[in-house]
């Protein structure tokens, strides 16, 4: 199995993964592989719901531009002559 180190990583991470481990008594390397493995989980679920959104954007009808938006020349003078 391959193995993995990691340098100069943070104290406060560490602190955070011995405390994890501990709360689910498992060793700290258990613990890393778990979190890593939920971590690459969620990457690829929110790569996969942006594509999904991109998507539905893409397919949408867009009004033209000139329907319901009023001609802004008018609205400008009638402010100016207040």
């Amino acid at each position: 199995m391959p193995s993995l180190q990691v340098r100069d990583l943070p104290e406060h991470i560490y602190r955070k993964i011995v405390e994890l481990a501990e709360a689910e008594r498992r060793s700290i390397a258990q613990e890393t592989i778990i979190l890593l493995e939920k971590a690459l989980q969620i990457k690829a679920q929110d790569k996969k719901r942006r594509k999904q959104l991109l998507t539905h954007i893409m397919q949408e009808d867009r009004p033209s531009n000139k329907t319901n938006i009023p001609d802004p020349v008018p609205l400008i003078r009638e402010d100016r002559q207040r």
